[in-house]
């Protein structure tokens, strides 16, 4: 399960703090203390940081830097992706040895071509990280663009799965490749052939999106071992008693593994 970090100006308040950097940063401090004894991966969300400006980016660079010596992936959600030079510089800030805010996973979205993703996907590729592209977002509003057909005549989610396959299919034959993707599994309909891709998989919105572990595990039914189900806010709303908070990770954690486990002997027939 991947833990979502979002110190949004609610939950700030809503835990006794300050909305600024102050409090962003007492934020950081309880989270990792929590993160480290619960979860292998955390997921925060750049923009809630970027907020407080130069100082929370230096808490983000600090929770990133922070997480991964205690031994967590992180998964950076900034849902970046531009063209050219641009993407270039992106990469250079998130991925690799010597990036800015290093991470172990980033989120970016496809939509001025995933070709244009050519910087990114070569440095996830080198340094072993991953690039989760958002394929099938979690709010219904995504949906009229996702779902639509694409020049080929197939809806724009299925063509993105298809050259992702393939890019993992080039980069990593036979195993899972760098190249992963965003799925929202509340409400799925079954039209992503998603075990085929050799792809991991960040399946956002559990809890206060309304997505739960049940639709988590039957929309990755045929590939369970390679899907990250990442809940942020309703976790987060046990906070700040560090013990409460814990109990709640940890709960959904154990949920997440042992339906997961299941799911993935009942699949190999182990």
């Amino acid at each position: 399960m991947v833990w979502g970090l979002d110190p949004a100006p609610e939950v700030l308040r809503d835990w006794g703090l300050e909305d600024s950097p102050e409090g962003l940063d007492r934020f950081v401090d309880t989270v990792l203390g929590v993160a480290a004894e619960t979860v292998g991966l955390v997921k925060p969300q750049s923009a809630f940081y970027e907020r407080h400006g130069w100082r929370g980016i230096r808490s983000l660079t600090r929770l990133c830097a922070e997480a991964r010596a205690a031994g967590l992936l992180v998964v950076l959600d900034a849902k970046r992706g531009d063209v050219g030079s641009t993407n270039d510089a992106y990469a250079e800030a998130y991925l690799g040895e010597g990036a800015a805010i290093e991470a172990d996973a980033l989120t970016v979205h496809p939509y001025l071509g995933l070709a244009a993703m050519g910087p990114f996907i070569r440095r996830a590729h080198e340094a072993g990280s991953c690039l989760l592209v958002v394929i099938r977002s979690s709010n219904p509003e995504g949906r009229s663009i996702q779902a639509a057909l694409s020049g080929s005549g197939v809806p724009v989610e299925v063509d993105l799965l298809h050259q992702v396959r393939r890019l993992n299919a080039e980069l990593t034959p036979g195993q899972v490749g760098p190249v992963g993707a965003v799925i929202g599994p509340r409400d799925y309909d079954g039209a992503l052939d998603l075990s085929s891709a050799n792809a991991l998989y960040l399946a956002p919105g559990v809890g206060a999106q309304g997505a739960t572990p049940d639709d988590v595990v039957r929309a990755f039914a045929d590939c369970p071992d390679r899907v990250m189900p990442s809940a942020s806010r309703s976790l987060l709303s046990h906070g700040p008693n560090p013990g409460r908070l814990g109990e709640a990770v940890a709960s959904l954690a154990a949920t997440f593994r042992e339906r997961l486990v299941l799911e993935n002997r009942g699949t190999t027939g182990a």
